[in-house]
Order: C-alpha cells, then sequence, then structure tokens
C-alpha cells in the first residue's frame, strides 16, 4: 500500500463495508487486516474510539457517525428508513460518550507467559494492543493481578504503593515462588496514544476501587494460596434458599419414578 488512509478514512471504509454496526475493537482489527493504517501507534483501538467520539461531540448531526450503544458505532447513512436506532439529542449522546469513557479498568492482560520477563526490582511488563501496534511498558500499572498454576488460579493480589511489576517480582522470591507460571493484570492507570502512562483520574479512589476489586475477586475465586478473605469486602453474605416450587417438583418427580416401577 503507498500511501495510508487518514484514521477517519480508514474508520469510515470499514464501516461502509460492514453490514452491521461494530465494535471499536472490531472496527480497529479491520483496519489492521486491510492494512488501511501503517503507523498504528501504541494505543489503536484507543486512537479509533477517540477519532470517532471526538467528531460526535464536536460536530454533532454533522458527524458522519452515529453511536448504537456503548462501544459500538455505524455510519448515519448507512441507516435505513426502517432502522429502530433513534438519533438522540447531541446533549444526551455527549453525556453517554462521557459516561463510556469513565471505565475503572484502563487496560488488562490474560495469561500472560511469567517465562517471557526478565525478572528483577525493575522488571518491564511489555505488551501491545495488535499486531503492529508500538510496544507499551505496563510496569508502572497499579490494579489486581491473579497468578496461575497452569489452569488454576491460585493467588489474587493488589498493587496501589509498589506497581505490579514489583508486587510480581516480590513473587518470584517468597512463598509463591515456584507455584505460579501464567498471570493476569488488570490496570486502572490510562495512557496516552504514544503508550505514555498518565496518573489516576481525580474521581478515582484507588486505595478504595483496587482492594474492593481484589476483595471481590477473592470471595467468588477462593484461590487457595490466599491466606485470609478479601479485608476490604465488608458485605454481608447470603446462602441462598431453595425456591419450595423446585423441591416439590423433586418429590413429584421422585413419587413418579417410584410409581413407574410397580
Amino acid at each position: 500500500m503507498s500511501k495510508e488512509l487518514t484514521w477517519h478514512k480508514a474508520i469510515e471504509k470499514v464501516l461502509q463495508s460492514s453490514s452491521e454496526p461494530l465494535r471499536v475493537s472490531e472496527i480497529t482489527e479491520q483496519i489492521i487486516a486491510d492494512e488501511l493504517r501503517i503507523n498504528l501507534g501504541a494505543t489503536p483501538a484507543r486512537t479509533v474510539g477517540a477519532q470517532i467520539t471526538t467528531s460526535i461531540k464536536n460536530k454533532g448531526d454533522k458527524s458522519p457517525y452515529i453511536r448504537i450503544a456503548k462501544g459500538i458505532f455505524t455510519l448515519k447513512n448507512s441507516l435505513n428508513i426502517n432502522d429502530t436506532v433513534k438519533v438522540q439529542s447531541d446533549k444526551k449522546i455527549i453525556k453517554q460518550i462521557d459516561e463510556d469513557n469513565n471505565d475503572i479498568i484502563s487496560s488488562f492482560g490474560m495469561f500472560w507467559r511469567r517465562k517471557e520477563i526478565a525478572w528483577n526490582s525493575q522488571s518491564k511488563i511489555l505488551g501491545m494492543q495488535g499486531i503492529g501496534a508500538d510496544t507499551i511498558d505496563f510496569s508502572k500499572q497499579i490494579g489486581i493481578y491473579l497468578l496461575y498454576s497452569g489452569k488454576e488460579i491460585i493467588y489474587v493480589g493488589r498493587s496501589i504503593d509498589r506497581p505490579i511489576s514489583r508486587r510480581l517480582y516480590e513473587h518470584t522470591i517468597d512463598r509463591l515462588s515456584a507455584r505460579w507460571d501464567t498471570f493476569s493484570w488488570f490496570g486502572l492507570l490510562p495512557f496516552t496514544d504514544e503508550g505514555e502512562i498518565q496518573e489516576l483520574p481525580k474521581n478515582y479512589n484507588s486505595n478504595v476501587i483496587i482492594p474492593l476489586l481484589e476483595s471481590i475477586l477473592i470471595e467468588a475465586l477462593e484461590p487457595r494460596q490466599n491466606r485470609k478473605r478479601g479485608d476490604n469486602f465488608s458485605d454481608i453474605e447470603y446462602l441462598q434458599k431453595t425456591d419450595p416450587l423446585i423441591e416439590k417438583k423433586r418429590i413429584q418427580a421422585a413419587v413418579s419414578a417410584v410409581i413407574d416401577k410397580l
């Protein structure tokens, strides 16, 4: 390809060729697959989302895009008269887009291999958003992480005062050192399009959010290497009670089975 398209041209080309609205991630994947863009930057999906939402917020009705649902868009000229999608007021659209961008988790990685990292006190945790995207170092990210032994989750941890890379490194030399081979992580700190880490938004309280997320996972997964329950999970647990109708049906089924044998 001699000349790459602008982001807007690439997005429009993908949406024009689609028979249905697409998620931002799907638009990005198609742009990469069709080689409509060569220079992808570090966060191509974020760039695609920003291009679309900025156009809607700044141009209003003149924007070629329309938001169908959270993170799902199409072109206005692709809507048929019989489509049930309603073009909402500018203020409501902007409010929805702003809410879309208020996700707690900014980035995450699933089942990353321990052996692919050169472990030390300043380990780099390298990743990329897709094939062809620039590399990002997530070592300074904060959030929660999970350690696995094979397919089993054995430990859930959090990083607040120390970044994820440091916490993971500590698990290569502590009591868990021989017990895990892969990990997943969920980070709160946002990144620029160039892959530079940013500060936590002012409306986020990491000292509350991260322990709560960790506690929820510990309660839900019960990993065997966590020695205590989630210490920030103070809600009251409720035990399930069987619906009497279910019990009645079980008795009826048992009686019927006995009668059939007679």
